[in-house]
């Protein structure tokens, strides 16, 4: 089948060296983008119809169907959901080798597979299918806990001071993640002589990513080693002071102007440790990476052909309209490493962001008077390539933040998708954050999927830099999926935790985690929440439906895969102030349990 590999092909490029190319662009993805079968809103996944040949042979036997069924059961009768059609609860689960074998209640069980092994899960836990994220890891230097620009420089200062192997190499690139300086007492952008006024950070190259991953700030060597600079850049912005000389902050496409140092394996290992090991915590099972370029897609594929991936990871390819069309030149990779691996997406990125004031809108912010954004790849280029893409038979994620942004997206998908399956096709929009609802409805007629990694706190916050008006269309679930699109959830991890559960909570109330909205304690528009159920079949089988695979995951049914997590509460029935309380007590991957314990 076109896009997979043989074993054959597989074992030649394990064996084969292929060092990672010299890095000499700013690295488009935050860090292991992680989908857990969650999305975070409505905006991360749709995809195009492959078959998945490596979970069975020709005989349609499973892998390991000699190996001993175990049974994992709930102490209640309706502790265990499957997702499936019927959303049908049940108490036990079996498991056979790498698949489900059969649900039931623990006498059926009982009756029919008489003496195999039981793992009861505590009093009061729950067992649900996977979850998806998208995710990026900035872990080793976090700056999110910065409330002003002082505690930032102190959080870069005190990370070189505390790492040996940093310190002691002035050459070394310092990366961080994380900062906000909407929320920042000094109203202004931070800058290069921030960084530099501090004697441990000075000559020493910075690249600290915002909170929305659509900003860098920057220290004063890093502007010396990457000058010079345009006095301006199409879909981007170069903060400048009044002599029109950059100050050390690069937006959207200005990122670009950043060149980052070649990584080893060992660097990128490492920081892929941090994203995996997170994600089992949260009971994340599948990654989607958001924005890989050509070295970092095959360095995933290395390591899922080495076994080295803990996690199944869903790489969608970031399109860079200045390095031209590859759809016709590259091949979707699906499943490579028994499944752990698959790369069939594309990325495009239409504006920028809400926290960055750059994404596009119909009108002015609401706090920034003649600034509406912009687009970072043009209304004609998106309609140019998308069907260029969906003809070569790769998935089209995009994404749109702002109002007049989503508009041409789905402008753009209704021409691409003329006459074509758009069930084959499963383009989506990522975020699709602000919708005007004559778009909301357009896109319902297209069948069209919205995924958004999000989380009820960024909308919350910056709500009102839109408008009263405007706001209404931010975040409208209910309104996009009653026209009739579908909707996965997840977290835009590290913009956001990758939590699920802080997720499925923000879901269902339109709260902050502490419990707060623009709007008051009954929530933030309210009638744009969804249900428990709703919210949970986002981080679950609607997620595997974005990726092409909710025929063999995202949900506890007979010969898919075992896939699992273990609760400490039922969240389809818990006090919803108690919600957030909940912990995972277990994740299974292929029916191994690879965090905690049953």
């Amino acid at each position: 089948m076109s896009g997979s590999l043989s074993k054959a092909e597989e074992a030649d490029m394990l064996n084969e060296k292929r060092p990672l190319l010299p890095r000499t662009h700013s690295p488009r993805t935050n860090w292991a983008r992680v989908t857990l079968a969650v999305t975070a809103v409505v905006a991360y996944y749709v995809a195009l119809p492959f078959l998945w040949p490596y979970l069975r042979d020709r005989e349609g036997m499973s892998p390991h169907e000699d190996a001993k069924p175990y049974a994992v059961c709930s102490a209640q009768p309706d502790g265990v959901y499957t997702v499936d059609a019927q959303n049908t609860v049940t108490q036990c689960v079996v498991v056979q080798g790498e698949l489900i074998a059969d649900t039931g209640s623990l006498d059926f069980v009982k009756s029919t597979y008489g003496n195999i092994e039981y793992r009861f899960a505590p009093e009061g836990s729950t067992l649900i299918a996977h979850a998806y994220l998208l995710h990026g890891n900035y872990r080793m230097l976090p700056l999110e806990s910065a409330q002003n620009i002082t505690e930032a420089v102190a959080l870069v200062r005190n990370f070189i001071l505390n790492d040996p192997d940093v310190y002691g190499n002035k050459s070394k690139v310092i990366e961080g993640f994380g900062w906000d300086g909407t929320i920042w007492p000094e109203k202004r952008w931070p800058t290069a002589a921030d960084l530099d006024a501090d004697d441990v950070i000075r000559g020493r190259q910075v690249v600290l990513r915002s909170k929305d991953a659509h900003a860098y700030w920057v220290s004063g060597t890093t502007l010396d080693v990457n000058a010079p600079y345009p006095n301006e850049i199409e879909g981007g912005k170069i903060v400048q002071d009044d002599q029109g000389k950059p100050t050390g902050v690069f937006v959207d496409n200005a990122q670009n102007l950043i060149a980052y140092p070649l990584y080893t394996d060992d660097d990128l290992l490492k920081k892929l440790a941090y994203t995996m090991n997170d994600a089992l915590s949260y009971g994340i099972t599948t990654v989607h990476d958001a924005k890989l370029d050509p070295e970092e897609i095959e360095f995933f594929h290395r390591q899922a052909l080495a076994g080295k991936l803990k996690v199944r990871m869903y790489g969608m390819h970031f399109f860079d309209e200045n390095e031209g069309y590859f759809g016709n030149t590259s091949k979707p990779v699906v499943g490579a490493g028994n499944g752990f691996w698959t790369q069939r997406s594309v990325k495009i990125v239409a504006d920028g962001s809400l926290r960055s004031r750059s994404s596009y809108l119909y009108d002015d912010y609401a706090d920034d008077p003649g600034n509406r954004g912009f687009m970072r790849v043009s209304a004609e280029v998106l309609e140019e390539v998308i069907p260029m893409f969906l003809r070569d038979g790769w998935q089209v994620n995009v994404h749109g933040i702002g109002d007049r942004a989503n508009g041409h997206v789905v402008t753009a998908l209704e021409k691409s998708l003329a006459g074509v399956n758009v069930t084959a096709a499963r383009p989506r929009i990522e975020h699709a954050q602000i919708m005007t609802d004559d778009d909301i409805v357009r896109l319902g007629k297209l069948g069209g999927h919205t995924d958004d990694m999000w989380y009820a706190q960024d909308g919350c916050t910056h709500a009102y830099a839109q408008g009263p008006k405007r706001v209404e269309g931010l975040y409208a679930f209910r309104k996009i999926m009653d026209a009739g699109s579908r909707i996965t959830l997840g977290s835009d991890s590290p913009v956001e935790t990758m939590n699920p559960i802080a997720g499925i909570y923000a879901a269902i109330t339109r709260l902050t985690a502490d419990g707060r909205s623009p709007h008051g304690p009954g929530g933030w528009f309210p009638d744009q929440r969804l249900t428990r159920l709703e919210a949970l079949r986002g981080y679950t089988i609607d997620a595997a439906y974005a990726a092409f695979t909710e025929d063999r995951l995202g949900s506890l049914e007979r010969g898919k895969r075992a896939d699992f997590v273990l609760l400490s509460q039922d969240v389809m029935k818990v006090p919803v102030k108690e919600m957030m309380a909940t912990k995972v007590l277990a994740t299974a991957i292929d029916g191994e349990v690879v965090y905690g314990e049953l």
